[in-house]
């Protein structure tokens, strides 16, 4: 079974950039992507971006597409999520999870612990 760390998580003025990073443990060849979602206290997990593990093929939501890259270092089995001029809107618990590489939540059975993102001033 995958095991997700997710790492980074901090408070950052809005306009800052950071870096979350999903360490995997037990992948095989039958994983297929890695996204990361984001949740708000009352609200369902958002879809962000994912990544195949296979090939590197991204996806984005709207919302971050033009703000947020993702990459990975497969000697490191490790994914990245480069947030760059960051906004309020985007403080959320951010959550990795392995799947299928749809943008729906229900779609991935492996989830790390999450990390807290803050963006105030």
């Amino acid at each position: 079974q995958v095991q997700l760390v997710e790492s980074g998580g901090r408070l950052v003025q809005p306009g800052g950039s950071l870096t979350l990073s999903c360490a995997a443990s037990g992948l095989t060849f039958r994983n297929y992507a890695l996204a990361w979602f984001r949740q708000t206290p009352g609200k369902e997990r958002e879809f962000v971006a994912l990544i195949l593990w296979t090939g590197g093929q991204t996806r984005f939501a709207d919302s971050v597409k033009d703000r947020f890259t993702i990459f990975k270092d497969d000697a490191k089995k490790t994914v990245y999520l480069q947030m760059y001029r960051l906004k309020p809107e985007d403080t959320a618990i951010y959550y990795c999870a392995d799947g299928s590489g749809s943008p729906y939540a229900h779609d991935y059975n492996s989830w790390g612990q999450g990390t807290q993102v803050t963006v105030s001033s």
